[in-house]
């Protein structure tokens, strides 16, 4: 996966929490409703935290396989 495709996900998730209704409770709102919102909002939240956590397993498994054949790392040290 390239650093590309995870910054325009970074950009495309930022750009629909912004979108997001508040977290607080809207007017009008029955408790129902609100536990329903919340439920689903943690729900979304979930399943960002699950891919993420897949997208750097994926990411540490490659740079592992790079530096066990003996291929230098991806990402140089500073000052090299």
């Amino acid at each position: 996966m390239s650093r590309r495709t995870l910054e325009k996900w970074r950009r495309e998730m930022n750009a629909h929490r912004e979108s997001e209704p508040a977290t607080t409770s809207l007017p009008g709102e029955t408790l129902e409703q609100e536990n329903r919102r919340l439920k689903r909002a943690l729900a979304e939240k979930v399943l960002e935290v699950d891919f993420l956590q897949g997208a750097l397993r994926n990411i540490e498994a490659r740079r592992r396989q790079n530096t066990e054949s003996g291929a230098r790392a991806s990402t140089p040290r500073s000052g090299e």
